[in-house]
């Protein structure tokens, strides 16, 4: 693994950040500077963390911290997800549906990686 470019989990996190950025502007005018703004910055945080996290690879604890900070961040993004939805400030059923459940998944799987992690340090390519 050369870069944080490789992970899945990071391809997954910038494609769905960019999709919120997409949806969030779409929001009635009131929500886009205020519940729009949140979900705009934890959406992109996931993949931030990540990137981060991955600079800081050499340092098992450290790169976990980052990744803790990426899935935690992942749930946040649901949580407006959510909200829009139930306020009915987002009003595409089928979109939030999709988006939320491609969240659910990435938060699986980065709870995935940082288990991997932790009991595959040794093996990781750059734990030398």
């Amino acid at each position: 693994m050369k870069s944080y470019r490789d992970l899945n989990i990071y391809r997954e996190a910038h494609r769905l950040a960019i999709e919120i950025h997409r949806i969030s502007l779409q929001l009635p005018k009131f929500e886009c500077f205020e519940e729009g703004s949140q979900i705009r910055r934890s959406s992109k945080a996931v993949s931030t963390a990540i990137v981060e996290g991955y600079g800081r690879k050499r340092y098992k604890a450290e790169f976990i911290r980052y990744l803790t900070y990426a899935h935690t961040e992942c749930d946040e993004t649901i949580e407006h997800l959510d909200y829009l939805f139930e306020t009915k400030s987002l009003t595409d059923k089928e979109g939030y549906e999709t988006v939320r459940e491609n969240y659910t998944g990435l938060s699986k799987q980065i709870n995935k990686f940082i288990d991997w992690v932790e009991n595959n340090w040794n093996n990781y390519p750059s734990a030398e």
